[in-house]
């Protein structure tokens, strides 16, 4: 995780101490991590073990505190290695950063970014000493204290201002105030407060809440590190209309980031649901039926399925988008169908023709003779069958 008392930002390296001692672990210090350092936007150089034809580039990525990124020309041909801390040019004195880009995709980095290189930009003078590193770790150590001192001169001043970081130059002569605001701040007293204070040069700059939090890092909702604080370089515009197209709550809460404002990752997969939303009917009214008027509850957009429930019930029933599309065709010429499976109206399903009935009732007529002329056959077979018996006088009964 990237820290605030990190020595230059997070160079992925290991400087040594003075000699005779244990080399000494940049970023938190807290060695456990394994590249000894933050990591924080990092950039790999794929470039390194490849022999490029023609003369090496001359321009070099010096990263500082915070991850701020600077470029500056190798005029003296040193011989560098990403990771190593360099002497480089400032507008007062000079500073201490590490080499965290050089060869060809520095070009490629320049040339994105629209960084004009020419015999005004600044120069690396040398290869940092250990006297020099012994000077950039002081001019470190003065940065927390100067931060807690600060913010107490500005609560005495009353200024609507925010102060989230300090960092002295290397040599001691100018600090730089980054702060954070909503309005307009007259800080002339302040500095002159925090130039008799310091014994130094003071610049104030401000950076938005995106960059505030990309400076002091953090862990997100997802269990991961601030985007903004390891790889995120450039701020996009963020609109909840990009919460909208991909069914999200509309919830505050859940949408803002550590900064207070609308999370970076909306925009990440927001391409891919504007190009599934193209096969999207937009539903402006509720689907009519013989039931009732059924109403969107909610969409699913990759597996193209419409949710519907009627007002009166809580149940949702499932609709692909062909059959919505059918629905709302017949809606629109007048057409209520049954439900959302039988499309056909009840007025008009087809109703039995006449030579139908006819053959029903033929069916049934002669059904009934063949019972009638059963019951008569029986009835003439048990007159047949009786026996007159003698009387016993002779006569016949």
């Amino acid at each position: 995780m990237s820290c605030k008392s990190c020595a230059t930002g997070g160079c992925g390296t290991q400087r040594g101490a003075s000699d005779g001692q244990k080399t000494a672990t940049t970023g938190c210090g807290s060695g456990g991590c394994s590249t000894g350092g933050c990591n924080k936007l990092n950039s790999f150089d794929w470039l390194s073990d490849i022999a490029m034809p023609g003369l090496k580039y001359d321009v070099v990525e010096v990263k500082f505190k915070g991850g701020r990124k600077e470029y500056y020309r190798n005029v003296h041909q040193l011989d560098l290695t990403t990771g190593d801390y360099v002497v480089v040019e400032m507008q007062s004195g000079f500073h201490i950063g590490a080499v965290s880009l050089q060869g060809e995709l520095v070009r490629i980095q320049v040339k994105k970014r629209g960084v004009k290189i020419n015999d005004d930009t600044k120069v690396i003078h040398r290869i940092a000493t250990p006297k020099d590193l012994e000077r950039h770790d002081q001019s470190i150590l003065r940065d927390l204290p100067a931060l807690y001192r600060s913010r107490e001169i500005i609560r005495e001043l009353k200024l609507n201002m925010k102060l989230s970081d300090v960092e002295f130059q290397s040599d001691n002569t100018k600090a730089t105030f980054y702060y954070s605001s909503e309005e307009r701040v007259d800080f002339r007293e302040l500095i002159k407060m925090l130039a008799s204070e310091f014994k130094a040069r003071i610049e104030m700059r401000q950076i938005s809440l995106r960059q505030e939090a990309g400076r002091l890092g953090g862990i997100g909702s997802c269990g991961r590190e601030l985007c903004c604080s390891t790889w995120l370089t450039d701020f996009k515009n963020i609109a909840t209309s990009a919460a909208r197209y991909q069914n999200l709550s509309l919830n505050p809460a859940k949408l803002s980031g550590q900064c207070g404002r609308l999370k970076c990752c909306l925009n990440y997969e927001l391409d891919t649901y504007m190009d599934a939303l193209r096969d999207i009917p937009t539903i402006e009214k509720p689907l009519e039926t013989q039931k009732g008027r059924a109403y969107l509850q909610k969409t699913d957009i990759f597996r193209k399925l419409m949710w519907f429930g009627y007002g009166t019930e809580s149940t949702w029933y499932p609709l692909p988008i062909e059959r919505v599309l059918e629905i709302a065709e017949l809606n629109k010429k007048g057409v209520v169908p049954e439900s959302f499976d039988v499309l056909t109206p009840i007025g008009e399903k087809e109703s039995p023709t006449a030579a139908a009935l006819n053959s029903d009732l033929q069916k049934l007529d002669a059904k009934y003779a063949t019972r009638s002329a059963k019951k008569k056959k029986k009835k003439s077979k048990g007159a047949g069958d009786k026996v007159l018996k003698p009387a016993p006088n002779g006569k016949a009964q």
